[in-house]
């Protein structure tokens, strides 16, 4: 390793050190008072990420006081983890992994999640949550899709953000025009859209999995089980990779009745890259989850709001 290399890994430790600490004064925090209103917070989690997902589902819910909460267990969470649960988010409902069946779509890498989610969208505006995840202030944009039933994802990033909602055949255009740009499944997938049936009027979003809403709809699992099966023809084995599961989330919110892009000035994937000065929602991915110490800091501050 070269220097620049053994300061990041230092820095990462004490990044994590850090927020280790700071994300204990979450079981201090009051419990979570669900409401039957026809929202369902969902995220799919285990014992290693508890208690950043209390953080997550507690800060979102602090600022958005709807819903009431499901959970796909990764297979992992104790006696002890849902006992914690029951207490702080009101007795939630826990599905275990291996009672979805994915039907027509692949299994593992998150697929279960999407499913479940979809299963559920009949009578439910569903929210897909990310324990990685921190509300940081108020989210206007997410109440005003529920009460207008539109779904809504988070862009991937700027450059994303800037193009928004296009047809499957533009974005294979204007991200992979001579082909995979990566050899990520993401990639392959986007590129193999222009091929898709109806490429000029369906369509597709460069979104992040991590927060996204899907709108009450009577569509199921139709669009998926569709677009997985067009990929599956055109990638084999490749659309069974991690990372899928994004992509077909992006489809179908994309091909949901007037769907929303959350404004990226304020719910960001926190990439390396300055915050903005007053963002809603941060989404901590895992490469740069513990650069400058903001996901300790919002951590902290948002425990503080939850106590206060």
């Amino acid at each position: 390793m070269n220097l620049m290399e053994i300061l990041t890994a230092i820095g990462r430790k004490a990044g994590s050190w850090a927020h280790e600490r700071a994300v204990q004064g979450i079981l201090d925090t009051p419990p979570i008072v669900a409401q039957d209103d026809g929202v369902i917070l969902f995220s799919m989690i285990g014992t290693a990420v508890l208690l950043p997902y209390l953080v997550a589902v507690k800060s979102l819910h602090h600022h958005l006081p709807r819903g009431k909460i499901v959970l796909l267990n990764d297979g992992t969470l104790t006696a002890d983890d849902k006992a914690v649960l029951a207490k702080h988010c009101d007795n939630p409902e826990i599905i275990e992994k291996p009672d979805v069946d994915t039907g027509l779509c692949p299994r593992d890498n998150c697929w279960e999640r999407l499913i479940s989610i979809l299963d559920r969208r009949s009578d439910h505006f569903v929210i897909q949550l990310d324990s990685d995840t921190v509300t940081t202030g108020p989210v206007p944009d997410v109440a005003e899709a529920i009460d207008a039933n539109r779904s809504f994802t988070l862009a991937g990033g700027l450059d994303e953000a800037q193009h928004g909602f296009k047809s499957a055949r533009e974005i294979s255009q204007i991200f992979h025009a001579n082909g995979p740009t990566t050899d990520h499944v993401q990639a392959h997938a986007e590129a193999a859209m222009k091929t898709l049936p109806d490429a000029d009027t369906l369509r597709y979003i460069r979104g992040c999995a991590g927060f996204a809403g899907f709108a009450k709809s009577n569509d199921g699992r139709a669009t998926v089980s569709r677009f997985s099966q067009e990929m599956d023809k055109r990638l084999g084995n490749t659309w069974r990779q991690w990372g899928s599961e994004q992509v077909a989330s992006n489809w179908v919110v994309a091909n949901d009745t007037d769907p929303v892009q959350l404004p990226y000035d304020r719910y960001i994937n926190h990439w390396d890259e300055p915050m903005p000065k007053s963002p809603a929602l941060v989404h901590y991915i895992g490469t740069y989850r513990y650069r400058w110490g903001n996901y300790s800091r919002t951590t902290r501050e948002a425990i503080a709001a939850l106590k206060a």
